[in-house]
């Protein structure tokens, strides 16, 4: 699935299951929200924080992938909401990073 796609299929299922968007201020605390759930799980994961419960840990990559799939479907929410086609954003956004960074990461002692 292209980004393209992801943006029609997100909004063909807004305006049918989902009925209609929720504000653009809702679905940021919403996106908020969500990065939240990423960022415990990867605390858990792959920082110093354990689990509660064995079990939690056993479920935990499943619960990340899903949760960053939460992420991307309100990241997706918004842009379209906003009229950003977010293939061109991305193609934007890596061109000035190559463009900025393109010396600056090889020439990165810590990076070696």
């Amino acid at each position: 699935m292209t980004l393209k796609n992801a943006q029609q299929t997100v909004d063909e299922w807004i305006n049918t299951i989902g009925i209609r968007y929720y504000s653009e201020l809702t679905n940021t605390a919403i996106l908020t929200e969500e990065v939240g759930e990423v960022a415990r799980l990867m605390s858990r994961l792959y920082g110093e924080q354990s689990f509660k419960r064995p079990e939690d840990a056993k479920r935990a990559p499943a619960q990340l992938a899903d949760e960053m799939a939460d992420v991307l479907f309100v990241l997706i929410c918004l842009a379209n909401q906003t009229g950003i086609d977010l293939t061109e954003a991305l193609q934007r956004n890596l061109e000035k990073k190559t463009s900025r960074d393109k010396d600056r990461h090889a020439n990165n002692e810590k990076l070696k």
